[in-house]
Parts: structure tokens; sequence; C-alpha cells
């Protein structure tokens, strides 16, 4: 077989594409994205600085080594999620079969993939050491955490080309970053000493240049070995890129939360297994759903720590995150939700109409989003961050809302992009994606009995407590009637 030149098929492919574009429509693309940077980094420049770069760094060494794991950990995860090797639809459709070189197909994606992960990790590193740094910081350190996000990428792309080692792998960083969460939630508690200097400048350079001369040496195995990524691999990361791409252009974020849900469960192999008969046939699939997912329930046990981060935060900030986290924990299983939405038979089949669907719908998320609530706030008073009282009953009493704020969420729909857009002295902003941004959201609004209990920094009540399951039991009871008809199996659109 003849191997032809990748070069000319890629410049047909391009002049295919933007037939139907003008000459400048893209330099205009650029030249506004170029000039939205400049004028939002102008106006927000002095604040990022100063939260970046404090005249005198506050965050201890302990808080530094945490962060670090978490970044390079989430770095992993993410490029890991998106390929990281992936080409374009077309391509993947005319190229990737056609008798060519996969080193010269593969290598634009690797090369653009290299460069995002070393700004990323150089960035993240300028600003780990503006906060927890002593000055002056070393140049040298920021070329160091630059190598650091190549490294991943290496790390990354051998784990796409498959082997039993690459799951081990992906579970050894689910680890370190959850041991890095921890490291922060300790540090917020106990308060750690900071970092006292740095070590001789002969040291770095030398320990950056030994560095550098392994990442290379890597980089061009890697290289080397790109033909050996699986094209099913490749197929993938290619869809969830054209995913990604269609949901930012049509600003429509439910195709990625469909994209997910059909990727988690299309790896997984399952048994059928009976339902729970002492509960409502749809609450007894949620619970099934989320006992299948054990891996997600323990993240949502350990994320129940995490508002412990906000301790020397405005205390106002508090309410609002463990509101949030009651929403994440209730989406465990709301997404069911959509299913429902999309295909009624089912529910004509169960002879349920839309408001003992919903109803059913919200059981589970309720029960999950009341845990986390309760484990969220039992953090916070194990760590002198709220004054005494019940707070663990008040941490139950959100269960309502999260689960109402996630089934409202997971029943968002399609963006309407017929709405009449807002003018605004920064120019005019869609209110079709503005408005489904905050669908889900404002139903968290019925949490805000506890808001002003947590903000107030007084003695929990059983009244206050009484006070916020009573909003969330009236709001439930009220988003019911406006969005559910039990004349309908159809699930009516939420207003």
């Amino acid at each position: 077989m003849t191997t032809v030149a990748v070069a000319p098929l890629r410049r047909w492919i391009r002049r295919a594409q933007v037939a139907h574009l003008e000459r400048g429509e893209r330099f205009g693309t650029f030249y506004f994205v170029i000039l939205f940077v400049l004028v939002v980094g102008s106006m927000f420049w002095n604040r990022l600085h100063a939260l970046v770069w404090p005249a005198d760094p506050d965050t201890s060494a302990l808080a530094g080594a945490a962060l670090i794991t978490v970044v390079a950990g989430g770095l992993y995860l993410a490029l890991g999620r998106l390929g990281p090797l992936a080409i374009s639809r077309p391509a993947a459709s005319w190229l990737l079969t056609a008798p060519i070189s996969r080193r010269r197909l593969l290598w634009p994606s690797f090369a653009t993939t290299t460069a995002f992960a070393a700004l990323t990790s150089a960035v993240a590193t300028l600003a780990l050491l503006g906060r927890a740094g002593p000055r002056p910081v070393p140049v040298t350190l920021v070329l160091t955490g630059a190598l650091v996000g190549v490294g991943v990428l290496l790390v990354t792309v051998a784990a796409q080309s498959g082997g039993r080692w690459a799951v081990l792998l992906d579970a050894v960083v689910s680890l370190l970053l959850a041991a890095g969460l921890a490291g922060l939630v300790v540090d917020a508690a106990v308060g750690a000493p900071r970092l006292s200097g740095w070590p001789p400048a002969a040291t770095l350079v030398t320990a950056t240049g030994a560095f550098a001369l392994v990442a290379g040496l890597f980089f061009v195995l890697a290289v080397r070995g790109l033909t050996r990524t699986p094209d099913d691999r490749i197929l993938d990361a290619s869809r969830t890129a054209g995913t990604l791409a269609d949901s930012a252009f049509g600003v429509e974020p439910s195709w990625v939360a469909d994209m997910v849900e059909r990727r988690y469960w299309t790896h997984r192999k399952l048994r059928s297994a009976a339902l729970n008969s002492r509960l409502p046939v749809l609450a007894a699939q949620d619970l099934r759903l989320a006992l299948r997912r054990p891996r997600r329930l323990l993240w949502l046990l350990l994320a129940s720590a995490l508002p412990a981060l906000l301790t020397h935060a405005p205390v106002w900030l508090l309410g609002p995150a463990v509101l949030v986290g009651t929403l994440l924990a209730a989406g465990t299983t709301a997404g069911n939700t959509r299913t429902d939405a999309a295909n009624p038979v089912l529910l004509r089949m169960l002879a349920l109409n839309s408001r003992r669907a919903i109803t059913q719908r919200l059981l589970i998320p309720a029960v999950l989003a009341a845990a986390w609530g309760a484990l969220a706030l039992t953090w916070l008073e194990l760590l002198v961050a709220l004054p005494p009282g019940p707070w663990w009953a008040l941490g139950l009493a959100l269960g309502p809302v999260g689960a109402i704020a996630a089934v409202r969420r997971a029943r968002v729909g399609f963006v309407n992009n017929a709405l009449l857009p807002i003018d605004t002295p920064m120019g005019s902003i869609s209110t079709g994606p503005a408005l489904a941004s905050v669908i889900g959201y404002d139903a968290l609004l019925l949490g805000l009995p506890a808001i002003v209990l947590i903000a107030t920094g007084t003695p929990l009540t059983w009244l206050g407590v009484a006070t916020q399951l009573a909003f969330g039991l009236l709001g439930g009871r009220a988003y019911l009637a406006g969005t559910t008809d039990p004349e309908r199996v159809e699930l009516a659109k939420p207003t």
C-alpha cells in the first residue's frame, strides 16, 4: 500500500470546510476574541493580581503541596476525558482509514495539547508561587511547572494507548486528587506553617535541566509511539471534541451532559437486578442507579468536607456553597428525568401522570441532598466554623431544596435561542443561554432561611430548622403544581 502525504489532504478539507465563509470572517473572529480578552483583563487586572500575587504570601507549605497534587491530578483527568489525542470529525471520517502516516495525522493534535498542558501548568505554578512561595520567587520554578504539565500529558497519551495499567493509573490519580483535597481541608482546620525558603539557585537550575532532559526524551518516544494509539480511542476523543465544539457554538450544555451519561454507561457491564418493591417504581429505579455508581457516592462523601475550605472566607459564602453541594449530590440520579421527558412511552406503560412521575423522581435526590447537607454542616460545626445548634438537622432540611433544584436543572431542555437579546454597555447578551444557565440554581433560593441562619452566626434553634423545612416542602409543592399536570403524561417544561 502506498502512503500519501497528509498536508495536501488537510488543505483540501480545510478549504472545503470554509468555502461558505467570507475571506475576513475568521480574522474577525480572532480580532473579537483578542479584543475581548484585553478589555476584560484590563477591567479585572488589579483585583486578579491582588488575588494571585498578594504582597504577603499567606498559603502554607501543606496547602501548596496539596494544590500541586490537585492541579496535576485534575489536569490528568481532564486530558484523559478529552482524549487527549483527537482529530476533527472530517479527518476521522476520511483520513483515519486512509493510507497516510498516522504520526503525521496525530501530530497537530499532539502539539496543540502539549502547548495547552504546558501553558496551563505554568499559569497554575505562577499563581501557586504567588500565594505560597517566599520572595523572591525563582523563575526556573515556572519552567519546572510547565515541564510537569508536559509530563502529565505524556502519561495521559500513554494511557490512551490502552492497557490494564491505565485503569489502575486512573484509580491512583483519583486517590492522589482526594489526598490533595484532604490536605486543603486539614490546612484550613489546623493552619500549617509556611514555606521558609528555597534551595540554592544552582540546585534548582540543575534539577530543572535534568527534568527537561528526561521530559524531552519521553516526548520523542511519545511522538514515535503515536502510531500505537487505537482507532477506537481516537474516535472517542474526536466525538468528545466535536460535542464540546457543538455545545459551545450552539450554546447547548445539555449535549455535554448527555454525552457524559452515555459514555459512562457504555463502558459498564451490568446484570439485571430486581427493583425494590417497597418503593415507587421510578424511585426504585433511581435507587438502583445510585447503587451502581459507588465511585460517585464515595466522591460525594469526601466532597462533604470541601465547604470547610471557606472557613476563613466571608461567612455568607458558606450557605450558598452548601446549597450548591446539595444540588450536585441530588443530581446523581436526577438525570433520569431527561429520559422521562424524551420518552414518555414508559410513563404511559406504568400508568403514571407527570405529577406522580416527578414526585417519585424527587425522592432519592432528596435523600442524597439531605445526607450531603447533614455531613457538610456537621464538618463545619466540628471545625468551629458554626455556633452551637442542631446543624445536622438543618442539613437534612435542605434535602427538598437540593432535589427540586436538581430536577429543575435536569428538565431545562434545549436552549431557546429565539428570545430577544438584552443590550448592555458591554454589548448584547443572548437571553436564551442566560436563562438556561440559571435554571435550577434559582430554586436554591428556597434555602434562603439556611443562608441567613449560617450568615448571622447565632446559635441554631429547632425553630430555624422547622422554618427551612417548611420552605423546602412548600416550594416542592408549588413546583409540582406549577410544572406538572395530573391529566397529562408528557412532562411540561419548567417555568
